[in-house]
């Protein structure tokens, strides 16, 4: 099976400064103190690769390197280590609206936001009507963006990011855009893109939706891949390592468990 996306022991390392500086000279002093930096590995040497097909789901808690593998992917940050192989057109859902302009009308950010996404002026005449039709916005495409709701906005922006036609897509928590019709749309058009395309990417917390949705997952737990495989089969590893880290009590009040168990092998957690 073709690989449309192989990582080799990607890392990614932040630096995180502890307290403010009040000048120039402490910045600049500060920048050779250990003291007063700490290195922290949002993610730590995943190996990965996603084929021709599949829709893969993340899972994991918040931190645990969802959203910094998400931007790897999409190259919009660099790793600090190992390497990325990316085939084809990579469109990445991650900042709806991104872009937009609140005083142009909705036709006019059509056009600019797809600019910004490198769609063709041609292509983007030749699917306007249905980008406008899609995201329900008749009424209101020659109504400035300031007029509109966040929900139109958050539709609008999805809606143009898939006139790509990607050969990738990576989505990062931003179904729930629109009612329950409105995100049956977007569910049918991505597999309608997977069936027909190459490849999607989705973070989600939503664990019903990795099961429905996706063939494949991966957790994350601090950074590092804990488990990979069948979706239906992680998310159940992953709902169980949650209950044995909380328990709630008769009182009501949750308490948090020792450290959940790893079901499968892992790296050595982030540095």
């Amino acid at each position: 099976m073709n690989a449309v996306m192989k990582a080799e022991s990607l890392s990614k390392r932040f630096t995180i400064y502890h307290g403010k500086p009040r000048s120039f000279q402490e910045l600049w002093v500060n920048m050779f103190r250990s003291s007063a930096r700490e290195d922290f590995w949002a993610l730590h040497d995943v190996n990965l690769e996603v084929h021709l097909g599949e829709t893969l789901g993340i899972v994991g808690a918040n931190g645990s390197g969802k959203s910094t593998l998400l931007k790897l992917l999409a190259r919009i940050i660099e790793p600090t280590t190992g390497k990325l192989t990316v085939t084809g057109r990579v469109s990445a859902l991650l900042e709806l609206g991104a872009g937009f302009h609140p005083d142009l009308t909705g036709k006019e950010n059509i056009y600019l936001n797809g600019a910004l996404l490198g769609i063709p002026r041609k292509v983007l005449d030749r699917k306007f009507d249905e980008i406008v039709d899609f995201a329900e916005l008749e009424r209101f495409i020659y109504t400035p963006l300031k007029h509109y709701s966040a929900g139109m906005i958050m539709r609008l922006g999805f809606t143009i990011s898939l006139s790509l036609d990607p050969d990738i897509l990576l989505i990062d928590e931003i179904l729930a855009v629109g009612d329950a019709s409105f995100q049956r749309k977007c569910m049918d058009r991505i597999r309608q893109l997977t069936r027909h395309v190459g490849a999607t990417i989705l973070v989600s917390h939503d664990l019903s939706l990795v099961r429905n949705l996706c063939t494949r997952a991966i957790w994350l737990q601090n950074g590092t891949m804990a488990a990979d495989g069948p979706a239906s089969q992680v998310v159940s590893i992953y709902l169980e390592s949650e209950a044995r880290r909380y328990q709630t009590p008769p009182n009501g009040d949750t308490q948090e468990m020792p450290g959940p168990v790893q079901e499968t092998p892992a790296s050595p957690g982030p540095g």
